[in-house]
């Protein structure tokens, strides 16, 4: 009985979080403050501002708060992680398989720097991490990285190294046929898309991306190219301040 009554509280409690998630995503004035802050703080290199156990991780607190949901969720006997960047991603993962009791993390970045990989093996977490260096579209490097993976099953993709619409495409083409059912391909800075025009030319850090060359434009081709994958809505309802709209694409089939 007492059971029974934990459990009607507990779906009491997801119906009204659901109920709020609905509501404030179809709040126009929500919706447009978030979009006004994303932009207005990309300028100050907003995501650079936190670290994970230490390390920078380069992401938004709402993105790690997600990609722990994630991690949590699908419980991945391997993390493929394209970017390694300062380490702070490399070890949210970590962190979170070690809780879990079960899986690896394996990077990958064209430029492993000397001083990060320092840093990445000084972590407890060294035991759940593996990394590679090059190119992750390179035809080695995906060579490599499926023989690393052979005999997982349960595989989770974050992509999160260069942003252009063919390297992202390349990308999802060579590593989604690694992803089960109900698990996730998770692309970084689709957000790019929503930025003004030549934004990023006047502004950004990475100036080749605009309106057609940025990752979010990659997700949409690779969707009507594969049919096994589609966008999950959820995340990007619940965050709103995200780095990552349409970039949450799960395995359905």
């Amino acid at each position: 009985m007492v059971k029974q009554k934990e459990q009607k509280k507990d779906l009491k409690f997801e119906k009204r979080n659901k109920r709020f998630v609905d509501s404030m995503s179809k709040d126009p004035i929500v919706k447009k403050l978030s979009d006004k802050w994303l932009i207005a703080c990309h300028k100050y290199e907003y995501s650079y501002h936190f670290t994970w156990l230490g390390l920078p991780i380069i992401q938004y607190p709402q993105d790690i708060i997600a990609i722990q949901e994630i991690i949590w969720k699908v419980k991945p006997d391997l993390v493929i992680e394209t970017g390694i960047a300062r380490g702070g991603s490399l070890l949210l993962s970590a962190s979170i398989l070690e809780l879990i009791g079960h899986g690896t993390v394996l990077g990958i970045d064209v430029d492993i720097r000397e001083f990060n990989k320092k840093n990445i093996k000084k972590s407890h977490l060294i035991k759940r991490i593996s990394m590679i260096q090059g190119s992750s579209i390179d035809k080695k490097v995906v060579t490599r990285v499926k023989k690393f993976a052979k005999g997982k099953k349960r595989i989770l993709i974050f992509l999160d190294s260069a942003h252009t619409f063919e390297h992202v495409l390349e990308e999802l083409k060579s590593y989604s046929s690694l992803v089960k059912r109900g698990s996730y391909i998770v692309v970084f800075d689709t957000v790019a898309e929503n930025f003004p025009t030549n934004w990023f030319k006047k502004n950004g850090t990475d100036r080749s991306l605009n309106k057609t060359n940025n990752p979010k434009t990659s997700v949409h081709e690779f969707l009507k190219l594969n049919n096994r994958f589609k966008i999950d809505k959820e995340f990007q309802r619940k965050l709103l301040i995200t780095s990552a709209p349409d970039g949450f694409l799960k395995c359905v089939k």
